[in-house]
């Protein structure tokens, strides 16, 4: 398993290591609001994880680790959802823009992400070295034992 990368492992596993990792390291510091923010208008709780934020910009590494060149629109189209009026029907609102944002620049902080020339944010080279020790560690992990 020399040659693994982000795209060869389950991504809910390689998000909590990611995030894990990032808090271990210390780097990224959660906002003060963090407590009492709701991630999307049309949810009515905060979340429950103490850290949803470090779990968020894993998430938001991972994604643009496989797309490139994303914005914070893109993102805030991505952690939409449907509201619920009750009776009447649902539509789709996007996610905070401001929990978006903040995650980008935390990663930017740390030198996992960099602006692009087409707009947007891009993985650095730091970021992709990141990531795929965090699959490699995953993958083994995961990989079922042979005797």
């Amino acid at each position: 398993m020399s040659c693994v990368t982000v795209k060869d492992v389950p991504a809910d596993k390689l998000i909590q290591a990611y995030a894990a990792l990032l808090k271990k390291q210390g780097k990224i510091t959660q906002p003060e609001w963090v407590d009492y923010a709701k991630t999307a208008c049309f949810k009515e709780l905060t979340p429950l994880n103490d850290d949803w934020f470090f779990i968020r910009c894993a998430a938001i590494a991972r994604h643009i680790y496989l797309r490139g060149d994303v914005g914070i629109g893109a993102l805030r189209k991505v952690y939409g959802g449907k509201t619920n009026p009750g009776t009447r029907p649902g539509h789709f609102r996007k996610g905070s823009g401001s929990v978006a944002r903040k995650c980008v620049q935390a990663l930017e902080s740390v030198k996992v992400l960099r602006q692009s020339d087409n707009g947007g944010r891009r993985i650095t080279n730091v970021g992709q070295r990141d990531l795929d020790r965090v699959a490699q560690e995953v993958a083994k992990q995961t990989q079922p034992e042979e005797e």
